[in-house]
């Protein structure tokens, strides 16, 4: 291929990746976004109960290995 042919075939590329993406959000995007947020906010919860939890348990057995227990 000549170098002018090249040329033209890669702006038709580029202009037509360019007008992917330019469409609104479907309904379907719109609820897979709503999804992957409320899977996050709900890892974050699991994960903050795993510490607390975690912590609670190293607590009572500091305690226990003290002999100290309430």
């Amino acid at each position: 291929m000549t170098r002018f042919a090249m040329a033209v075939a890669y702006t038709l590329l580029l202009f037509g990746f360019n007008g992917c993406g330019q469409e609104p959000e479907g309904p379907a995007e719109q609820v897979g976004k709503e999804i992957d947020a409320t899977v996050e906010q709900t890892e974050e919860q699991i994960d903050e109960a795993v510490d607390t939890a975690a912590k609670k348990v190293e607590q009572a057995g500091d305690e226990l290995r003290r002999g100290t227990t309430d």
